[in-house]
């Protein structure tokens, strides 16, 4: 999928006219003035729930090869981009069923006043 399916996506799915699910795709992911690239280029890490976590890992320093000559060339240290997927993205590539989050918080409010009921009526 490239950038304009993802937009014609995005605008089937929302109520989103096209120039503005432009401008959103744009705002989270474009390389210089995203906000995913942004934060990571303050050494943020970006947690999505349900799909994954974006960060910045560190390279160290080496000593490589050229592979032409066999000439030892000298690699800087670097700060590179790392993404890690999340369970649900993991088990949608895997073609396992999404595991559903446990307890919401409306399920537990009503549990609570259910089991509050009960101890009433002792």
């Amino acid at each position: 999928m490239n950038r304009a399916e993802l937009v014609e996506a995005l605008v089937e799915r929302t109520e989103l006219s096209k120039r503005d699910a432009n401008n959103v795709i744009a705002a989270m992911f474009d390389a210089s003035e995203g906000i995913i690239a942004r934060a990571m280029k303050k050494g943020d890490r970006i947690a999505i729930t349900g799909f994954g976590v974006f960060g910045v890992g560190k390279r160290a320093a080496r000593t490589a090869r050229n592979p032409q000559s066999g000439a030892p060339i000298k690699v800087a240290a670097a700060k590179v981009p790392k993404f890690r997927a999340g369970a649900s993205l993991k088990a949608v590539v895997n073609g396992k069923a999404v595991a559903k989050r446990a307890g919401s918080r409306a399920g537990g409010r009503a549990k609570a006043k259910s089991k509050s009921a009960a101890r009433g009526r002792r």
